[in-house]
């Protein structure tokens, strides 16, 4: 296309834009490239309202596509895609064909609960995308060629003229044409902090979209000051819009302990199959079993060995983490990821917001040779100017700095209020607080020096300027602005002392210099005396006899919980990245004040595209600071830690955000300052912004992984002892020591029950001082496995045991089955206490005594099996009989037995092997 008619071309256009044929007008706007805005336009001619028509005809309406979400019946699918719940449901139908309803009517109700908690859970659509488009603007002032109109953004058009003031959200894509003192916080497309002065002069073509200072994009919001522009994108053209077509395309991946459960499900169901058919055909050549009998006992067999209380545990461990990270400010959306957050290897952490305040601070000071810190956080009021970790002395020099700080200021602070209420730019907001912990008195200062006139803060002047008078007639004007423009205004700077001396030009630069090079924004003070009397002030006023007071250097400060946590995740060996959309000099100096590793190398968005999938892969893992970033900047370095076997988890607030927060294996958002598009594209939204909370997050979900293997550790030696046991008899020929239905009640009532408890296990003291577990590590591994096997072994021989014992003495083959049930609760009560501490000696006051919820749990075991034992409806539904003392002391021994043993089993272990098996 022809440079002249491109509005992003490298030459003034003549604009002669209307000649072309409408629909190569149309394409021309649509094929605007945000890489490339070097033009400075002149004034656009308004369109008619019939061209506008014309125009929307072909572009279509200035809004997002709706999102589609999940219906109740894709939300119930989700929950019914686990191999477990096709063998429990296969195993309803098979019981229900052979007229045994009541244990199909159980196994059928397992898969219910299961379900509907699932279903409960994840009930909430995902909503990323309409909360995107809720961020655009319903209406926008347009000049069309027959007046200005307020018109719904839905109808601009690219060739629109749009009018901006304070406080409009940004309709479109926007070339500026004029600007007066404009101002745009872009925080939820870059995430600076501070607002973007905007002009209509011409930038570079590669510059990116933080510095593409001649641009307003959709969804962004005017701080101060008014334009004028013409759109050039509109929908999902816009930046916006590009956002939102890359997160409706990125996909989210299954955490890794779903990952693992599904392995662990297929493989035992796989088991479980070969074992029931092998069983089966060995069982009509040696039991001599009627086919009927043989194949009811092979399906006591299946429900034996599917531990149909792991979703039941799993659900409950889960929902307890998430009530425990809600009690941390932190609500958990998707219920699985609170055990991912144990799995985290890497974060990646957005600055603005997250690691620091989002509030600017005056941090230093330089008046004359002193340099001066500034303590504190943000807008709060506590801190004071030091120098040399004293305090600074009281000079004429730092009350005159002060004053100026406090006057040349539009800004208002409501001291009432902690932290204190700002009104107007947070960098003015940020001067006054320097002004007041410099011992200076704000509000009596304002009343004996009133301003008589200003000369308000403009781009092209880079200043701003105030007249004040005390009450004597004494007048002084104070200066404030960009440091060479103010430099170039003074010939004299202040003392300490209060005198005048010659300004030092190149030590000064060397000091801005200094300053910003450690990613300050440097704003200078000046101040001029003016003759008694004098009410008007003028910019000529200004080009002589300006003294220079001092620098000030600004930042948004890093939250001090958040140096806290970062040092506790490199204890715990989670490596932690910083991703920004800010300066690369910012983004280093705050990296350093937090403490992140490989702070000192800044790769930004430009490098980043530079790189291959490959090297950038090699690099994700070397680097810890990201700068100047865009969306897909954050996507491609979120997929490039994932590969190389990472469990990333991705902090964030605002929109451009939203797709790496969503391809994250854990997507964390700010909920007080985080945009709506974050919250939703997120699994974990922090109520506090804090990433104090993040580090807690991952000790939670570390605890909440260790109690669930914990519940595996105690369930799957139950079903093994069950399953062993039943093996041993059909291949024996004998009766089953334990019937079907039977299992089922130890299954999902003892077994629940106690299982329970383990999720409610306090965090183990070194939880942060182990490494991150890698993703692909099984859940049955190393002393697990050989645990699991040694105490399935125990439960057999208690099984037997028990059936053996009751058939000698009582020859009740009812009676006999109630007993080795009992045994086999009575060995599950004694093992809980074993399996809490896995690796420390569990016959101590902590582990008898256990917790409150252990001895309820145990109490409520022991009720049910009374009820269980003694109770005639249980006699006629699970055949069972009543039994005596002395068959309760034995199977009470026979946990005792199981407790001493396993004991043993540990002291041994512990000096054989004292590393950890697992």
């Amino acid at each position: 296309m022809n440079s002249s008619f491109n509005l992003d071309s490298g030459q003034n256009s003549s604009r002669d834009f209307d000649t072309l044929p409408e629909q190569a007008q149309i394409q021309c706007w649509h094929t605007w490239d945000a890489s490339d805005v070097r033009e400075q336009l002149e004034a656009t001619t308004p369109l008619s309202a019939e061209e506008a028509a014309a125009r929307l005809a072909v572009s279509g309406p200035n809004r997002l596509p709706e999102g589609r979400s999940s219906g109740p019946l894709a939300r119930l699918g989700r929950q019914l895609r686990n191999f477990l719940i096709y063998i429990l449901l296969a195993a309803v139908a098979i019981t229900g064909v052979l007229g045994h309803w009541v244990d199909a009517g159980v196994i059928m109700a397992v898969v219910v609960i299961q379900t509907l908690v699932g279903f409960i859970q994840e009930g909430k659509a995902e909503q990323a995308l309409s909360a995107i488009r809720h961020m655009l603007a319903p209406k926008a002032r347009v000049v069309r060629a027959d007046g200005q109109h307020n018109v719904d953004a839905a109808d601009l058009v690219p060739g629109d003229t749009v009018l901006l003031e304070p406080g409009d959200r940004v309709p479109a894509d926007i070339r500026l044409e004029k600007c007066h003192n404009l101002k745009i916080e872009e925080a939820i497309l870059t995430g600076e902090s501070e607002a973007v002065e905007k002009s209509p002069e011409p930038v570079d073509k590669e510059v990116v979209l933080g510095d593409q200072t001649g641009m307003a994009f959709s969804g962004t919001m005017v701080s101060t000051g008014t334009g004028r522009g013409v759109v050039v994108r509109t929908g999902t053209a816009t930046e916006i819009g590009r956002i939102s077509g890359l997160l409706a395309r990125t996909t989210t991946l299954k955490t890794p302990l779903l990952e693992q459960m599904d392995r662990f499900a297929r493989l035992l169901s796989i088991i479980v199959i070969v074992a029931g058919v092998a069983i089966f055909s060995g069982g009509l050549i040696f039991s001599g079993l009627p086919f009927r009998e043989l194949f009811m006992a092979v399906v006591g067999l299946t429900v034996a060995a599917i531990p149909e209380g792991l979703p039941a545990i799993l659900t409950i461990t889960l929902a307890i983490g998430v009530r425990q990270m809600a009690r941390r400010q932190a609500v958990v959306r998707r219920m699985p990821v609170i055990e991912s957050l144990g799995a985290v290897s890497v974060i990646c952490s957005d600055k603005t917001g997250t690691l620091t305040r989002n509030e600017m601070m005056v941090t230093t000071a330089v008046l004359g040779q002193r340099r001066l810190d500034v303590t504190g956080e943000g807008y709060e009021l506590e801190g004071m100017v030091r120098q040399d970790n004293q305090p600074a002395d009281a000079t004429k020099a730092l009350e005159e700095l002060a004053r100026a700080a406090a006057l040349c200021n539009d800004a208002h602070l409501d001291f009432r209020s902690a932290p204190p209420r700002i009104q107007g730019d947070p960098m003015e907001a940020a001067l006054k607080v320097f002004a007041h912990k410099a011992s200076f008195d704000i509000e009596t200062s304002a009343r004996e020096w009133p301003r008589q006139d200003e000369i308000p803060f403009d781009t092209q002047s880079r200043f701003m300027a105030t007249l004040n008078h005390d009450h004597h007639g004494h007048g002084v004007v104070y200066v404030k602005g960009a440091p060479e423009r103010i430099l170039d205004m003074c010939g004299a700077e202040l003392t300490a002392n209060g005198d005048n001396a010659a300004l030092d030009r190149t030590r000064w630069n060397q000091v801005i210099a200094d300053l910003a090079s450690e990613g300050l924004r440097v704003l200078a003070l000046a101040r001029k005396p003016v003759p008694r009397g004098t009410t008007d002030l003028a910019v000529e006023d200004l080009d002589t006899g300006v003294e220079l007071l001092g620098l000030v250097g600004l930042l948004d400060p890093p939250r001090q919980e958040a140096i806290r946590a970062i040092s506790d995740c490199h204890d715990a060996g989670i490596r932690v990245k910083m991703i920004t959309g800010d300066h690369a000099l910012t983004a280093g100096a705050i990296a350093r004040k937090l403490g992140l590793r490989n702070s000192e190398r800044v790769l930004t968005g430009k490098e980043l595209d530079d790189l291959s999938t490959e090297a950038l892969q090699q690099l994700a893992t070397e680097v810890d600071v990201f700068a100047r970033t865009s969306p897909e900047h954050k996507l491609r370095l979120v997929e490039a830690l994932q590969a190389q076997h990472g469990v990333v988890a991705m902090t964030g607030d605002g929109v451009n955000d939203a797709p790496a927060l969503k391809r994250a294996d854990v997507g964390i958002a700010m909920g007080v300052k985080g945009s709506e598009a974050a919250r939703e594209a997120s699994s974990v939204v922090l109520l506090d912004d804090n990433f104090a909370s993040i580090a807690a997050a991952v000790r939670e979900g570390r605890t909440v992984y260790n109690n669930l293997k914990k519940g595996i550790a105690f369930m799957l030696p139950i079903n093994g002892g069950e399953s062993i046991s039943l093996i041993t008899a059909l291949l024996l020929g004998l009766a089953l020591p334990i019937s079907a239905l039977q299992i089922l009640w130890v299954n999902m009532v003892s077994s629940v029950v106690l299982a329970m408890t383990l999720a409610f296990e306090p965090p183990e003291p070194d939880v942060m001082k182990r490494p991150p577990r890698p993703r692909e590590q099984s859940l049955l591994q190393g002393f697990l496995v050989w645990r699991v096997f040694l105490v399935s072994l125990l439960f057999l021989t208690g099984i037997f045991a028990a059936w053996f014992w009751a058939m000698h003495h009582h020859g009740d083959q009812s009676m006999a089955r109630t007993l080795a049930v009992n045994t086999l609760v009575a060995m599950e009560v004694f093992y809980l206490f074993a399996v809490r501490y896995l690796d420390t000696a569990s016959i101590t006051l902590r582990g008898v005594l256990g917790t409150p919820v252990v001895l309820g749990a145990v109490a409520t075991v022991v009720a049910l099996q009374l009820l269980f034992t003694y109770l005639p409806w249980f006699h006629d539904t699970f055949e069972t009989s009543a039994l005596s003392l002395d068959m309760l002391i034995f199977a009470c021994l026979a946990g005792v037995t199981v407790l001493v043993l396993l004991e043993i089993e540990t002291w041994v272990r512990r000096r054989i092997w004292p590393a950890r098996l697992n």
